[in-house]
């Protein structure tokens, strides 16, 4: 058969209209599975814990980024560190989630029964230890390096100090920092002792004191503990704990304060400094992404400075001290390159002497016994064998109330 030109155009023209069906086809086979993808996420309590906030505000903004609507994302508040969280999930699988999400460290176990149970489904957990000893593919730990975030919030803190010793204020020997701290557990240890360190890279006098709370978010406790602390001539607060309790009462003293998970300049707009936080909409975006195209993600992730996961708010100029922008900037510059080690064990002491040498407990089996090095050339390794703290260690110049 003689094949001519318009032979040729009319067979173009067909594999051209069967090219756009099946494009149409395929494109609302995708559309259809995106449409029916849920996710759905599980918080401690509600928008008015910081710390709850910070991972609902996340949650939003990366679930609009990923083009999912309302209706496929479920935020559960209030659910308690106990049976409620394993109902809460359940729940959340009953109603078609694809992945789910739960942002504290007592809501482990329960995330772990649940997931042993739904295979189908992908569990995410924030601050968790033992995905990466549990080997099971739908279960996983995410957390970020916000040891170095306070680590710079630290350094706004001893600069603030210095520009007190310097009006006359107070003398050097008075540069004590309080700290209102919530669980005396590790990761709270590692922010204080990464915040202590950050001040006193630049104000080698400062001294701390810590209060615990015995509660992540109890506003009356948080505010009593920095009171408490302000009595005790501490000049400068700082917190691990979730509400505006302490913030709030360093704004009626007039004591200057670093908060967390957000800025508090609204409320205290005369004492606030600055604030560190987890940015978690990396991570929310990298594992859903995963989740919705069938991919493997991280068993156990940790997010940086260098990914965005770790950040500060804009420094509060009428409270800090002149230059702490530019100090920050410059210190963090350090931090990303390697040049400056938050843990640098040369830094710090412990009974008057060096750590050389310690053994942490990475691998969580529930019987606390500490079996990985975890110092290595000249800084204790925060984060590296594991996303979830494990600095644990009470060094000289923090005295524990």
């Amino acid at each position: 058969m003689k094949i001519t030109k318009k032979i040729v155009a009319v067979l173009l023209a067909v594999l051209f209209v069967v090219g756009v069906f099946a494009g149409c086809s395929a494109a609302s086979k995708d559309d259809a599975v995106n449409a029916d993808f849920k996710v759905g996420f599980i918080c401690l309590h509600d928008e008015n814990s910081t710390y709850d906030k910070n991972f609902i505000d996340a949650a939003k903004e990366a679930c609009a980024n990923l083009g999912l609507t309302d209706e496929q994302v479920i935020i559960k508040t209030g659910i308690d560190e106990s049976n409620a969280c394993r109902d809460a999930a359940l729940d959340l699988v009953d109603q078609g989630c694809d992945f789910i999400f739960a942002d504290s460290f007592g809501h482990e176990s329960f995330m772990i029964e649940v997931a042993k149970a739904h295979p189908e489904v992908q569990f995410s957990h924030a601050t968790g230890t033992r995905a990466h000893t549990e080997n099971l593919p739908n279960y996983h730990n995410a957390f970020a390096s916000i040891y170095e975030g306070r680590y710079l919030a630290g350094v706004a803190a001893g600069l603030k100090l210095n520009e007190m010793i310097e009006a006359g204020d107070i003398t050097a020997e008075q540069a004590k920092i309080g700290y209102v701290g919530a669980f005396p557990y590790a990761e709270v240890k590692s922010g204080y002792t990464s915040f202590f360190l950050g001040a006193r890279s630049v104000c080698p006098t400062a001294t701390m004191e810590v209060k615990f709370t015995n509660s992540w978010y109890d506003e009356a406790l948080e505010k009593e503990a920095a009171n408490t602390l302000i009595n005790n001539k501490c000049v400068l607060i700082s917190q691990h704990a979730d509400s505006m309790g302490a913030p709030t009462a360093c704004e009626a003293a007039g004591v200057p304060d670093v908060s967390y998970n957000g800025s508090t300049i609204d409320a205290c707009p005369n004492t606030f400094i600055v604030s560190s936080r987890i940015n978690w909409v990396p991570y929310f975006e990298y594992a859903i992404t995963a989740v919705m195209k069938g991919e493997a993600y991280d068993t156990d992730w940790t997010g940086t400075i260098e990914t965005n996961s770790v950040v500060l708010t804009e420094v509060n100029e009428a409270a800090a001290a002149a230059g702490t922008q530019a100090v920050i900037d410059d210190v963090k510059a350090k931090l990303v390159a390697g040049e400056v080690h938050v843990f640098d064990t040369s830094t710090f002491t412990v009974g008057g002497e060096t750590l050389t040498s310690y053994l942490a407990d990475v691998d969580d089996m529930g019987d606390f016994v500490p079996e990985t090095e975890v110092i290595k050339d000249g800084y204790f390794a925060e984060s590296e064998f594991r996303s979830a703290p494990y600095f644990d260690i009470d060094i000289d110049g923090i005295t524990l109330l």
